[in-house]
């Protein structure tokens, strides 16, 4: 299975508090999008090339997990399933730009699987 992003993601409800800390940090914004469903997204990027992807979602509390993008959604999210991953959601989302799950393992280990739609 090819991974062509990996990345920490932290889903929260305060996305601002969030963005300042990492800048206060040294992290720069490298990428804003805002999709479907008003999620933002911003991915910030530290100058020694560390990054961190933090999205605005209704949570009850921020929840840290990692971001996987992969070329082939359904490869990675059968293999995940063999290893007994299940969807958190109940559902894969799908927009015109991305097909995403989160999933999580049965220790309570979470992956947001994505693959971007050229």
């Amino acid at each position: 299975m090819k991974i062509t992003t990996f990345t920490p993601l932290i889903v929260t409800n305060d996305i601002n508090k969030n963005v300042k800390l990492f800048e206060s940090l040294g992290f720069e914004i490298a990428h804003k999008q805002n999709p479907a469903e008003s999620i933002y997204n911003f991915t910030m990027k530290h100058p020694d090339g560390h990054k961190v992807d933090i999205s605005k979602a209704n949570v009850e509390q921020d929840i840290t997990l990692i971001r996987m993008n992969v070329p082939d959604f359904d490869e990675a999210f059968a293999m995940l399933q063999e290893e007994g991953f299940k969807l958190k959601s109940g559902r894969i989302i799908e927009t015109e730009s991305a097909r995403s799950a989160m999933v999580v393992s049965p220790t309570g280990f979470a992956f947001d699987l994505c693959q971007h739609i050229k």
